[in-house]
């Protein structure tokens, strides 16, 4: 065998999809080992996306490789769980508090538009670019709508997006189990009291069903482009079972962890600031974005309490600019009311989906008319 060939094949092994993966997935559990070790909050999800953003960067000559399908199982999971906390009484809890969820949807959108325009001052980015990377929770559907629109620096936007939503879910978990909130909880324990109810038998018959439902919803929803179809979908599909009178039971631990490497590992890889200029300027930036957000909700969830009887934990879970299915994972570690959770990050998601891009559209069409005007 000569060295051409020798190199061809050594190419061709490190090109593999299934080596690929496995190499991923061996990073990721490694990362969810060690973050479970050192006592962490999430360790599968936190852990598994540092490792695997790290190891990417580190192994250069193997791709990391980690299909989209993982990624809509683990969803599809968290989906499932999201809906058996929803049962009528909370639903009548839910719409009582409509009102204050459209306000502090505002309100927080509000707050994102400020610190984008601060940001475009300081940095000189054009505002529009800015601001569709910090509008939070809205990582796919800002992505896409930046693809659609002339004058948008798709990776700045992508990268602003991705690390406010690493940052979250760093920082949220750190926050909630600092003194700042006063959560003694052993979360183990408390994933455990959620996890475990009965064990894998528990769950059949019903589990057929609800896996169906939660599979076909999800499939519709991407068909008709439905937000996050594998989240919503599962979760609008278990609530309806759960209210009709089948009774849901929730996932062994083992599962729930195995949904976590699902998302983080996907989420690890997002992350690409090699693909940056100015790589300084915009990670800085992106810090200053992500702990403004952030702050900005941890005042405004201290509002929601003083309006409505939760917890400030609940709260702040509840405004924290991240997505439904990191919160979800944190409100069961501290045992924050999910289905209130859940309400306020679906009303977000929907209103970012169907009302944020026209408004987006409109404003961006007068800075840019005011601009060839004063040209």
């Amino acid at each position: 065998m000569d060295g051409t060939e020798y190199s061809h094949q050594s190419s061709s092994w490190k090109e593999s999809k299934w080596i690929r993966f496995l190499t991923a997935c061996t990073i990721a559990v490694l990362g969810g080992f060690f973050f479970q070790l050192i006592h962490m909050p999430l360790p599968w999800l936190l852990g598994s996306m540092v490792f695997v953003l790290i190891g990417s960067k580190i192994f250069r000559g193997i791709t990391f490789f980690w299909p989209v399908q993982i990624r809509n199982t683990g969803m599809i999971i968290i989906g499932y769980t999201l809906g058996l906390s929803f049962t009528a009484s909370t639903l009548a809890q839910i719409g009582q508090q409509l009102p204050t969820m459209v306000l502090f949807t505002a309100l927080l959108l509000v707050c994102a538009g400020g610190i984008a325009f601060i940001i475009s001052l300081l940095s000189g980015i054009p505002f529009p670019t800015i601001l569709m990377g910090s509008i939070p929770g809205g990582l796919s559907q800002m992505v896409s709508l930046a693809e659609e629109m002339k004058g948008i620096d798709l990776t700045i936007v992508t990268f602003l997006q991705v690390s406010r939503l690493i940052m979250i879910m760093f920082c949220v978990p750190l926050l909630i189990f600092s003194p700042l909130f006063h959560v003694t909880i052993n979360h183990s324990a408390a994933i455990a009291a959620t996890g475990s109810s009965g064990g894998y038998a528990a769950l059949f018959p019903h589990i057929w069903l609800f896996a169906v439902v939660c599979v076909l919803l999800a499939l519709i929803g991407q068909k008709i482009r439905f937000p996050t179809a594998f989240l919503l979908g599962p979760m609008i599909g278990t609530m309806l079972l759960n209210l009709s009178g089948y009774e849901g039971h929730s996932l062994p631990i083992l599962v729930l962890d195995l949904s976590q490497i699902m998302m983080g590992s996907y989420i690890g890889l997002l992350l690409k600031p090699e693909n940056l200029k100015h790589k300084l300027k915009i990670i800085l930036l992106a810090l200053f974005n992500g702990v403004a957000l952030i702050g900005c909700s941890i005042l405004l969830s201290l509002l929601l309490t003083r309006l409505h009887d939760i917890t400030v934990v609940t709260s702040f879970l509840s405004l924290s600019p991240g997505g439904m299915d990191q919160m979800a994972f944190i409100a069961k570690d501290v045992n924050g009311d999910l289905s209130v959770i859940t309400c306020y990050q679906l009303f977000r998601t929907l209103f970012i989906f169907f009302a944020v891009p026209p408004l987006l559209r409109v404003i961006f069409q007068s800075v840019m008319r005011e601009k060839r005007m004063a040209q």
